[in-house]
């Protein structure tokens, strides 16, 4: 089993987790309502994914969010 010569200082340990960044999440234009929505998710707005209607939004809650925009 391989084992480290010497002790390892707490610095030079921590080092390693010094070099990373968070990552923007991928928003992108709804193809159909031109609303801004999380890639790979269905529309808030419209509740369109890939061209398929996955949920049946209301006319209330459109309008509510349109005006808001």
């Amino acid at each position: 089993m391989a084992v480290p010569k010497g002790k390892i200082s707490k610095a030079r340990g921590r080092k390693g987790r010094t070099h990373w960044k968070l990552s923007l999440p991928g928003i992108v234009k709804c193809p159909r309502c031109q609303q801004m929505k999380l890639n790979h998710r269905v529309c808030k707005h419209c509740g369109y994914y890939d061209g398929k209607q996955v949920i049946v939004m209301d006319d209330d809650k459109k309008k509510k969010k349109e005006k808001e925009a």
